[in-house]
């Protein structure tokens, strides 16, 4: 079984300025409006930092994921 390597994720992937101000555009929205328990905050348009109501909807958090990894997936196969 592989090990992960925490650090590197977080230094390739999760430490750029656009990340981290994502990551607190998401955190803030998610405090502000609660969903209950096992849901998350759904961006309609995938920009994490446009928080006007319309744009947020409450949806379960595999659905939501789900959503995220069928587009990178989709992604992938283009190349």
């Amino acid at each position: 079984m592989a090990v992960r390597n925490y650090k590197k994720e977080y230094r390739d992937h999760q430490s750029s300025t656009k990340s981290k101000l994502d990551r607190a555009a998401r955190n803030r929205v998610n405090r502000k409006k609660k969903c209950g328990e096992g849901k998350e905050i759904h961006h309609k348009d995938g920009n994490p930092r446009n928080s006007s109501p319309s744009n947020c909807v409450c949806m379960s958090i595999s659905k939501n994921r789900g959503k995220k990894e069928e587009s990178r997936l989709r992604g992938s196969k283009r190349r």
